[in-house]
Protein backbone atom coordinates (compact mmCIF):
# COMPACT_ATOMS: atom_id res chain seq x y z
CA UNK A 1 0.00 0.00 0.00
CA UNK A 2 1.28 3.45 -1.43
CA UNK A 3 0.06 7.17 -0.39
CA UNK A 4 1.34 9.45 -3.56
CA UNK A 5 0.51 13.38 -2.87
CA UNK A 6 0.89 15.01 -6.13
CA UNK A 7 1.16 18.40 -4.70
CA UNK A 8 4.73 18.26 -2.80
CA UNK A 9 5.98 14.89 -5.61
CA UNK A 10 6.01 12.76 -2.02
CA UNK A 11 5.27 9.01 -2.00
CA UNK A 12 4.63 7.34 1.55
CA UNK A 13 4.83 3.25 1.91
CA UNK A 14 5.08 1.71 4.86
CA UNK A 15 7.74 -0.52 5.57
CA UNK A 16 9.79 -2.81 8.08
CA UNK A 17 11.01 0.44 9.94
CA UNK A 18 7.99 2.40 9.70
CA UNK A 19 7.00 5.12 7.00
CA UNK A 20 8.98 5.07 4.05
CA UNK A 21 8.99 8.51 2.39
CA UNK A 22 10.27 8.84 -1.22
CA UNK A 23 10.58 12.92 -2.60
CA UNK A 24 11.97 14.42 -5.91
CA UNK A 25 11.87 17.57 -7.56
CA UNK A 26 9.51 19.43 -9.93
CA UNK A 27 12.60 18.90 -12.63
CA UNK A 28 12.74 15.15 -12.12
CA UNK A 29 9.10 15.12 -12.20
CA UNK A 30 8.86 16.88 -15.22
CA UNK A 31 11.20 15.25 -17.39
CA UNK A 32 9.63 11.91 -16.20
CA UNK A 33 5.88 13.54 -17.21
CA UNK A 34 7.73 14.30 -21.01
CA UNK A 35 9.23 11.18 -21.26
CA UNK A 36 5.39 9.30 -20.48
CA UNK A 37 4.23 11.16 -23.09
CA UNK A 38 6.53 10.14 -25.34
CA UNK A 39 6.04 6.47 -24.95
CA UNK A 40 2.40 6.92 -24.99
CA UNK A 41 2.73 9.17 -28.43
CA UNK A 42 4.79 6.35 -29.97
CA UNK A 43 2.80 2.83 -29.37
CA UNK A 44 0.12 4.88 -29.86
CA UNK A 45 1.63 5.79 -33.71
CA UNK A 46 2.85 2.23 -33.89
CA UNK A 47 -0.55 1.09 -33.77
CA UNK A 48 -2.00 3.44 -35.70
CA UNK A 49 1.09 2.70 -38.69
CA UNK A 50 -0.58 -1.41 -37.96
CA UNK A 51 -4.16 -0.07 -38.98
CA UNK A 52 -2.80 1.93 -42.21
CA UNK A 53 -0.93 -1.11 -43.57
CA UNK A 54 -3.39 -3.42 -43.17
CA UNK A 55 -5.84 -0.37 -45.38
CA UNK A 56 -3.06 -0.07 -48.12
CA UNK A 57 -2.42 -3.45 -48.73
CA UNK A 58 -6.26 -4.02 -48.38
CA UNK A 59 -6.60 -1.17 -51.61
CA UNK A 60 -3.56 -2.09 -53.29
CA UNK A 61 -3.84 -2.91 -56.90
CA UNK A 62 -3.29 -6.52 -57.77
CA UNK A 63 -0.24 -6.43 -60.21
CA UNK A 64 -1.12 -9.61 -61.93
CA UNK A 65 -3.94 -8.65 -62.78
CA UNK A 66 -4.95 -8.10 -66.63
CA UNK A 67 -6.19 -4.02 -66.71
CA UNK A 68 -6.51 -4.76 -70.49
CA UNK A 69 -5.73 -2.50 -73.96
CA UNK A 70 -5.48 1.15 -74.02
CA UNK A 71 -8.97 2.72 -75.92
CA UNK A 72 -7.69 6.40 -76.68
CA UNK A 73 -10.52 8.88 -76.15
CA UNK A 74 -13.12 10.12 -78.86
CA UNK A 75 -12.10 13.43 -80.30
CA UNK A 76 -8.45 13.24 -80.85
CA UNK A 77 -6.14 12.41 -83.57
CA UNK A 78 -2.87 11.38 -84.21
CA UNK A 79 -0.25 13.57 -85.48
CA UNK A 80 3.52 12.59 -86.24
CA UNK A 81 5.66 14.26 -84.14
CA UNK A 82 8.22 15.52 -87.08
CA UNK A 83 7.08 15.26 -90.32
CA UNK A 84 9.88 14.71 -91.98
CA UNK A 85 11.06 12.31 -89.53
CA UNK A 86 11.60 8.59 -90.98
CA UNK A 87 10.58 6.93 -87.40
CA UNK A 88 7.12 7.55 -87.39
CA UNK A 89 6.45 8.95 -83.75
CA UNK A 90 3.02 10.38 -83.49
CA UNK A 91 1.44 11.69 -80.29
CA UNK A 92 -2.38 11.97 -79.54
CA UNK A 93 -3.87 15.46 -79.53
CA UNK A 94 -7.83 16.07 -78.65
CA UNK A 95 -9.79 17.18 -81.79
CA UNK A 96 -11.79 19.51 -79.69
CA UNK A 97 -9.96 22.18 -77.74
CA UNK A 98 -10.38 25.65 -78.27
CA UNK A 99 -8.21 27.88 -80.13
CA UNK A 100 -6.51 29.68 -77.21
Amino acid sequence: MAIPNYTYLKLKMLGRGGINTVSTSFQCAYECEVECCDHAAAIIASIELVTLRKEVTEEAPNPKRSTGSFKPVEGSKEVLVDPGSTEGKTVRIGTMLSSK
